[in-house]
């Protein structure tokens, strides 16, 4: 182009990390990364037929190793002012859009659906994807799904920190957290740092900021919370998806919950630990010194109950109550159904003889600590609060109630 019009190119990049999304989570980053350094530094720097170009994507270039050449880049990111009104559509555009179509009668919903993205001082911003796909469907769902990006989000999820997990609930739950961000995020952070995977949601659009902190240190801390509830529609999937190839295990599983059938809740989780535990209990990198985190599988089995049961409960993990921190409580919203707490233990040969020996520990941890109490100042009478031991061995578990804390029930290998 550059000899024909005698003049020099501008390159025009989209999504330029793409191909790296797929290679994180598919397992082939560093050769990729070979790959695409060496086409980047002739394409972007020692091009003598290039006027300027533009990249775009979801993760800051800076640091990257890929472009560790180049120079003179001017950065823009979530969190920059600049073109922050050209990431997508604003809400005068998209309302001007929904009259020119006559759906002005579904502004509310649509705001509902698809706003909340923030880029710098400018709010109210819509995923322009959903609005051209609603536009032409006229249909309220999750149009922005099944994309390089939400299978990469779903991986640095799923093998996350017991702690990440913990998180993730919270925003399932439809609260904010507050985190530092990294803006200069490379892929190989995240397997290892919390704050990179909150910058990658941000910068993916997944989260967005509704506040911002600011400590004595002067350390900034932003406030961020799920974007819409498209997104979340999109995550409460993702988990259930997770949860597919065992949903009947795990279904009965819920069942026997409700139901308090202690035998059936013992029968059907051993199945789903046994065939679920490597999903979610994942080595992170390459150390094999590192020791796998069981409180991982826990967690992930935590995601299942917030998602399927939300309806019914409203459901807390690690919050504080009484003189400590339960692992799940369950807080029924209709005045016929039972409260549920469950305390999670694994078995330590120093302390405890035996699976039985662990589910007392846990449901004495229970009673010590008093956690029934933010069930009863909710006015849920104690008879009426059911209390639940698990005890972990491997994908070995045993699960006591109060009212049976020795089960008979015996896991198998």
């Amino acid at each position: 182009m550059s000899k024909y019009y005698d003049k020099k190119v501008i390159l025009l990049l989209d999504e330029y990390d793409t191909p790296m999304q797929e290679a994180y989570v598919y397992g082939y980053w560093d050769e990729l990364a070979g790959f695409m350094r060496g086409i980047f530094n002739s394409t972007f720097k020692s091009n003598p037929y290039m006027e300027r170009a533009l990249l775009t994507g979801i993760t800051r270039v800076s640091r990257e190793s890929i472009f560790s050449d180049l120079n003179n880049m001017v950065v823009v990111t979530a969190v920059s002012d600049k073109y922050a009104d050209c990431f997508g559509f604003t809400e005068e555009e998209v309302f001007l859009a929904l009259e020119e179509y006559g759906l002005t009668a579904h502004k509310a919903e649509v705001k509902k659906w698809y706003d909340g993205f923030t880029f710098g001082n400018v709010s109210g911003i819509y995923n322009p994807w959903s609005i051209t796909n609603y536009l032409d469907e006229r249909k309220l769902k999750p149009y922005w799904a099944n994309t390089s990006s939400n299978a990469m989000i779903g991986k640095v999820i799923r093998e996350g920190s017991r702690l990440l997990k913990v998180n993730f609930e919270k925003l399932l739950m439809g609260e904010c957290l507050e985190q530092m961000l990294e803006e200069q995020l490379v892929f190989n952070q995240l397997d290892t740092s919390e704050n990179a995977v909150w910058s990658l949601l941000l910068a993916s659009g997944y989260l967005t900021i509704c506040g911002q902190l600011q400590t004595e240190r002067g350390q900034e801390y932003y406030q961020l919370k799920l974007t819409n509830l498209e997104v979340q529609l999109m995550f409460e999937n993702m988990v259930r998806d997770w949860f597919s190839k065992y949903s009947d295990n795990y279904n009965d599983f819920l069942k026997a919950l409700l139901e308090d059938d202690l035998d059936a809740m013992n029968e059907y989780m051993n199945r789903i630990a046994l065939s679920m535990f490597s999903f979610f209990d994942v080595d992170q990198g390459k150390d094999d010194t590192k020791k796998r985190e069981p409180e991982r599988f826990y967690h992930g089995f935590i995601l299942g109950l917030i998602v399927d049961l939300q309806n019914r409960y409203f459901i807390t993990s690690n919050w504080e109550s009484g003189f400590g921190r339960y692992d799940v409580l369950l807080e029924p919203k209709s005045e016929n159904e039972d409260g549920i707490i469950l305390e999670f233990k694994v078995f330590n040969s120093r302390r405890e003889k035996n699976l039985s020996d662990t589910v007392k520990c846990a449901l004495k941890q229970i009673d010590e600590k008093k956690y029934e109490s933010q069930l009863t100042a909710r006015g849920i009478p104690k008879e009426r609060i059911r209390k639940y031991g698990f005890a972990f061995e491997g994908k070995k578990v045993l699960i006591g109630s109060a009212d049976f804390p020795e089960p008979v029930y015996k896991s198998e290998e």
